[in-house]
C-alpha cells in the first residue's frame, strides 16, 4: 500500500469514529469590481479566509478554537453550523455532508440574539416549536421550564431581554440552544462581552451543564485559561489570510475541574506557555503585516 492510500485509509477510519469531520475545507470570499468596492475594501481580489482545514471531533468532546483576530475562527464555526457553505471541501455530521443549519446543531452567539419582544420562556418556546412543530403544547412547556431551571433562571421566565443582565441574557441563549436537544453545541465567544466575575460564573455553569448533558461542544475563545478549564482539545489557528490549523492540543486534566486548583495540574503551565507563545507569535505577524 502506498503512502497516499495509507493516509486515505487513516482519514476514512477517523471519519467513521467522528461526529464532526472537516475535510480539505477552504473559504474564499469573492472580490467584486467597481469604484465603491475598491474604495471600501481597497481591493477587488478574492480573499482566502481559510485554506485546507482538516480535523475530526469525536462525540461528547469539548473543543475550543483559539487564534489571533482575523484567523477565521468565526468563519469556521459558521461553516460547521451550516450558516455558510465552504468554497471547497466538505463538512460531515455523523457521516452526512451538511449544506444548511439543522436541529442537530444549536448555536450560542456572543451578542445573545434574543428576540426582544418575547419573554425568557417565549424565546425558548419559539425555538422548540420551530424545531418540533408536532410536539404537544404541554411537552413544549415542560421542556421550556426544564431548561430555564437548568441554567438557573427559575423566576425570570416572564422577563423580557431588556430586563436581564448580560450574564442572564447569555444563560437564556444557552438554554434556548440546548432546549432543541441538539447533538452539537456551537458557541461563538459566548462570554466575550461579559465582566470577569460573570464570565467566571458562566464558565462554571457551562462546565456543570456539559457534565450533565454531555453534548459535543465547539467553542471559540480568546482566553487561554478558559480553553484549558473547559476543553478536551484545543484547535490553535494560524493567522490569515489563508488561515489554517497550526496544532491541535490534547488537554489531559481529569474532570470535573476546579479553576482554583487547575494550575496545579501536571502539565498545565507547559500547555499554557505553548498557547501563549503561539498567540503572541501569530499576533505579532498579523501586526507586522499591517505596517
Amino acid at each position: 500500500m502506498n503512502v497516499t492510500s495509507m493516509q486515505k485509509d487513516m482519514l476514512e477510519n477517523e471519519t467513521s469514529q467522528s461526529q464532526i469531520s472537516v475535510r480539505n475545507v477552504s473559504m474564499v470570499y469573492r472580490g467584486r469590481g467597481g469604484l465603491i468596492n475598491r474604495l471600501i475594501r481597497k481591493t477587488s481580489k478574492d480573499y482566502i479566509a481559510l485554506a485546507d482545514i482538516n480535523f475530526d471531533i469525536a462525540p461528547n468532546t469539548f473543543v475550543s478554537i483559539i487564534g489571533p483576530s482575523g484567523c477565521g475562527k468565526s468563519t469556521l464555526l459558521n461553516l460547521i453550523a451550516g450558516l455558510t457553505t465552504p468554497s471547497n471541501g466538505s463538512i460531515c455530521i455523523n457521516g452526512e455532508e451538511i449544506y444548511a443549519p439543522g436541529p442537530d446543531r444549536g448555536v450560542v452567539f456572543q451578542n445573545y440574539a434574543l428576540m426582544p419582544w418575547l419573554t425568557v420562556a417565549e424565546n425558548l418556546h419559539f425555538a422548540i416549536e420551530t424545531v418540533y412543530p408536532k410536539m404537544s403544547l404541554a411537552d413544549r412547556k415542560s421542556r421550556v421550564y426544564e431548561y430555564i431551571d437548568l441554567v438557573g433562571l427559575k423566576g425570570a421566565e416572564k422577563r423580557h431581554p431588556h430586563e436581564l443582565s448580560g450574564g442572564m441574557k447569555q444563560r437564556v441563549g444557552i438554554a434556548r440552544a440546548l432546549a432543541i436537544d441538539p447533538q452539537i453545541l456551537l458557541m461563538d465567544e459566548p462570554f466575550g462581552a461579559l465582566d470577569a466575575l460573570t464570565r467566571g460564573f458562566l464558565q462554571d455553569e457551562v462546565a456543570r451543564i456539559w457534565e450533565q448533558k454531555r453534548k459535543t461542544v465547539v467553542m471559540i475563545t480568546h482566553s487561554i485559561e478558559e480553553a484549558l478549564l473547559l476543553s478536551d482539545k484545543i484547535v490553535m489557528m494560524k493567522r490569515g489570510p489563508a488561515a489554517g490549523i497550526d496544532e491541535i492540543l490534547d488537554v489531559p486534566f481529569a474532570r470535573p475541574r476546579s479553576r482554583e486548583t487547575l494550575d496545579q495540574q501536571v502539565g498545565y503551565h507547559d500547555l499554557k506557555a505553548e498557547m501563549e507563545d503561539h498567540l503572541m507569535r501569530e499576533t505579532r505577524a498579523v501586526e507586522a503585516s499591517r505596517i
